[in-house]
């Protein structure tokens, strides 16, 4: 029987992610590892851990590992079949909260929710909303209604292909407010065998061409449902700011512009009708 601290020793892992994981497989938390670090675990404990820190050692993300993803101060469950929320996303959710200060019982249409975590952390913050989300696979869609349930989040979900999935009906002016983190990555980016996108759902990350297919179609497609005044914002590519300002100008849609993340990167871009 191996103790707390040799199995940490013997994973090959940085400190900060072997103890994660460890409290992880004996459902414990970092006190209680600490203080009983020299004590003999349980075999079946010890096995699940060095799989565990094989799998990562493997390049598999800790996030899928762990089950979870801190996002907007929420744990979203997560799983091999959606995205890994990422904290540079949280830009969008905070500026579609901005547009919707001053609007009361608003609506919102989060396109391509994969966990949630954006149409969630947008009802949590604003009750009142109306909030709809939608993604064309079963697996995510079941991540992200799980994680509404158990944060007590007030979203409805659809099926489809962005604005497909609006169960059919004819396109009325409806949303204030349109957002979404689409696949923007072009298909032959090296940086999909890189990290953790080797093991994150492609149908989340690339369109499999030039990676403007769906903000194309995002930005086509959003005129018929916003109302007068909605916004529209998506996120993109580091390097695609410019050429999804053009395809919102050509909507139709004013007052375009980008938005820079916290490391200065052009990482949301939107409109108002």
């Amino acid at each position: 029987m191996a103790t707390a601290r040799e199995l940490i020793a013997g994973s090959g892992l940085p400190l900060l992610e072997a103890r994660m994981l460890l409290e992880r497989a004996l459902g414990v938390g970092r006190a209680w590892l600490i203080a009983h670090d020299d004590e003999a675990l349980p075999d079946d404990r010890a096995a699940v851990f060095r799989d565990w820190a094989r799998r990562r050692g493997n390049g598999e993300p800790m996030a899928y590992l762990l089950g979870e993803r801190e996002f907007m101060g929420h744990d979203f469950q997560v799983s091999p079949a959606v995205l890994i929320p990422r904290p540079e996303t949280e830009l969008l959710v905070e500026t579609a909260l901005e547009h919707l200060r001053g609007r009361a019982t608003p609506r919102v249409l989060d396109l391509g929710t994969g966990s949630g975590a954006i149409a969630v952390s947008i009802a949590l913050a604003r009750p009142d909303a109306a909030v709809q989300a939608t993604d064309l696979s079963a697996e995510a869609l079941a991540v992200a209604a799980a994680n509404a349930s158990r944060l007590g989040a007030a979203v409805t979900f659809a099926r489809g292909d962005w604005y497909g999935a609006l169960n059919g009906a004819a396109p009325a002016p409806t949303y204030d407010v349109i957002v979404s983190n689409p696949p923007y990555i072009a298909a032959a980016d090296p940086h999909l065998s890189q990290g953790d996108l080797r093991h994150e759902p492609p149908l989340a990350l690339t369109d499999r061409a030039d990676g403007l297919e769906a903000l194309r179609a995002i930005v086509r497609g959003a005129p018929a449902w916003l109302k007068p005044g909605g916004v529209l914002w998506m996120e993109h590519g580091w390097d695609q700011a410019a050429r999804v300002r053009d395809l919102l100008h050509a909507a139709g849609f004013a007052r375009v512009e980008s938005r820079r993340d916290l490391a200065g990167i052009e990482r949301i871009s939107g409109g108002y009708l």
